[in-house]
């Protein structure tokens, strides 16, 4: 319809932000939207993860794939993922995935010679990359410079060797997406949810006994309600621990008391809880799928602009 306009502008509330935790309010916007950035976030932001592991020597119990496998799934710091080149679009190496512009270098090369068991970690990989390197050890070289250094923290172990095993090899990592193998996906967890609007109705609160509104309160499975110490009304205390279970409704019917609370999903408001696996900061995971979606929307836009006018096109034929 002409003169109608969808535009709208979302906007973002931070909640709480860490490291590896990141909660934001996404306001004005609806569900396809917060889909679609839930979605890149997990599968289209990339990360470097190893993807070549060439075996030396291997006199392990565990075979050479199993090892090369593990190796994969070790999150690396993916700080500079964004501006890597993909091996595959990568003209320096004309696509061999094995230069400086899409590739990093690792090399591990470990013997046991006592007889004590050694447990060879993700602390034993050598990067050519000083920026790039497993996560576990970057947390630890943080927690030394700051004087919080665990002794007993070992690192993600790879195998274990008995006197005379040794394990020797090259492996190269590379720039990817979770689309394409989970060990790429930056994210150990991505959800939202709707933001929950909790009307009570207090003249019909009012005619319940106190025993009635405790046990009204407790039928939520989470805690979402409460009673006053002081007043013994009812009050909601944490909206958002609401799970959308319908308890709390469904028990007031039982009581007689349908219509005793109203619940409803604001649906242009959502509530966003990510989590990283560490290769990148969660605030940066949200930033990256940002730009992401908007490289896919130029991209979108391109193809229109390209696409001839078919009234054009008729003429000519």
């Amino acid at each position: 319809m002409e003169g109608v306009s969808y535009q709208r502008f979302p906007k973002i509330k931070i909640r709480e932000m860490k490291d590896d935790y990141f909660k934001f309010e996404l306001r004005e916007t609806d569900a396809s939207m917060a889909n679609a950035l839930r979605r890149v976030m997990i599968a289209e932001v990339p990360t470097i993860a190893i993807d070549l592991v060439e075996i030396e020597a291997n006199s392990s119990v565990l075979n050479d794939e199993f090892i090369a496998h593990r190796l994969g799934l070790i999150p690396l710091v993916s700080d500079d993922a964004m501006g890597m080149r993909f091996s595959r679009d990568c003209d320096a190496c004309d696509g061999d995935g094995q230069c400086e512009y899409c590739s990093v270098e690792f090399h591990l090369n470990v013997r046991c010679d006592s007889d004590q068991t050694l447990d060879v970690t993700s602390n034993d990989l050598r990067s050519t990359e000083p920026r790039v390197i497993p996560v576990d050890v970057a947390s630890r070289s943080l927690a030394s410079e700051s004087g919080g250094y665990d002794s007993q923290e070992r690192g993600i172990i790879i195998v274990k060797l008995r006197r005379g095993q040794e394990l020797r090899l090259r492996a190269i990592a590379r720039k990817g997406i979770g689309k394409d193998h989970a060990k790429w996906s930056p994210a150990a967890t991505v959800t939202f949810l709707y933001e929950p609007e909790i009307h009570i109705n207090e003249e019909l609160m009012e005619t319940l006994t106190l025993e009635e509104k405790r046990s009204w309160v407790e039928s939520s499975p989470t805690k979402v309600f409460d009673i006053d110490p002081d007043t013994y009304q009812v009050k909601v205390v944490d909206p958002e621990a609401y799970s959308y279970d319908e308890e709390v409704i469904k028990k007031a019917e039982a009581m007689g008391k349908p219509g005793l609370v109203e619940i409803y999903a604001k649906e242009d408001s959502f509530i966003f809880t990510v989590e990283s696996t560490g290769a990148i900061k969660a605030y940066q995971m949200v930033i990256n799928a940002i730009e992401i979606i908007k490289q896919k929307l130029d991209a979108v836009r391109l193809q229109d602009s390209e696409e001839p006018d078919m009234g054009e096109l008729t003429q000519h034929l």
